[in-house]
């Protein structure tokens, strides 16, 4: 039978997050890769705004026009410490990305044919989501955060730049909100994820425990992102409670949208390349997406019908 086995809907149910072995194939991920590649290689410093990523829950996350419009195009963002205090770069132009968002399902032929393959539909049938659309979409690259070759002697140590920095802890429903909240997030690891390159960590069951309790939201002046909450605030769970997720290229982790997850910083000399995207359960199917979600469907773009577009 096409889609998740009776045994993964219950883990899946169980934890909030399920791993799926050889999902896509070496040669899908070595494709995916040459297009991220190229991607990298065309961006022109010169001209390209520095707009840095981070999922900070304060007022500094980002929220700058260049991110707000990016629902319908394939944009960068920087790593939070890419560049210095004069705005120079502190490593190469490749590294020191943090992602390419956030319509690569829609403007990249091979991205495209990858989210609307049939084994995508396959799940979201299993999960019985009657009409789901896909948005977000993002390949995020976790660079190597080792430490450059130690200077002369008579050099002056400088600080290390924190490329390829971690993740905190959170729910994907808190940046796609549907209500009911329905959010799904597909992630597909391009290249091996460990422990030491920054694989993901769970805390499983939390979809059950802890209520979505926060939004990020545009702000009402229509500039800018803020964070408000649904009820108090939520204590962060202990550490000790996440387990980690590593796994080999071909992986697909499926996440609840309510699940809390994070991922450590990328100490080794390997990059940690993954794509994703999520789906939401749309209106067909009585939920509303909120119009004060960050990501706002365009004319030009509405949110993809997952059922109805070919790959």
């Amino acid at each position: 039978m096409p889609g998740l086995t009776a045994e993964q809907l219950q883990q899946f149910d169980r934890d909030g997050f399920l791993v799926i072995p050889n999902f896509f194939t070496a040669e899908d991920a070595s494709g995916l890769r040459q297009v991220a590649a190229r991607l990298l290689d065309d961006l022109d410093m010169a001209t390209h705004p520095k707009t840095r990523f981070t999922t900070m829950d304060s007022d500094e996350h980002v929220g700058d026009d260049y991110f707000l419009s990016s629902g319908d195009k394939v944009r960068y963002f920087f790593e939070v410490d890419a560049f210095d205090d004069k705005g120079e770069l502190v490593t190469d132009k490749t590294k020191a990305i943090n992602k390419i968002g956030h319509a690569l399902h829609e403007l990249e032929p091979e991205f495209r044919k990858f989210s609307f393959r049939q084994g995508v539909k396959d799940i979201m049938h299993s999960l019985q989501y009657k009409d789901p659309r896909i948005l977000q979409s993002m390949l995020i690259f976790k660079a190597s955060a080792r430490r450059r070759p130690p200077p002369p002697p008579a050099a002056q140590l400088l600080p290390q730049p924190k490329i390829g920095g971690t993740v905190p802890p959170h729910q994907d429903s808190t940046f796609l909100y549907t209500n009911p909240p329905s959010a799904v997030g597909f992630w597909f690891a391009l290249e091996d994820c460990t422990l030491d390159n920054g694989c993901m960590w769970f805390l499983p069951g939390s979809h059950k425990t802890i209520p979505v309790w926060q939004r990020m939201v545009r702000k009402p002046t229509g500039s800018g992102t803020t964070f408000i909450h649904l009820q108090d605030p939520v204590p962060d769970p202990p550490e000790s409670e996440y387990v980690c997720a590593p796994v080999s290229v071909g992986s697909l982790v499926l996440i609840h949208g309510a699940v809390y997850h994070k991922s450590g910083h990328n100490y080794s000399d390997k990059s940690r390349w993954i794509y994703t995207f999520h789906c939401i359960e749309g209106e067909d199917a009585g939920h509303t997406y909120d119009e004060r979600n960050w990501l706002q469907p365009t004319k030009e773009m509405p949110l993809a019908k997952l059922y109805e577009t070919e790959a």
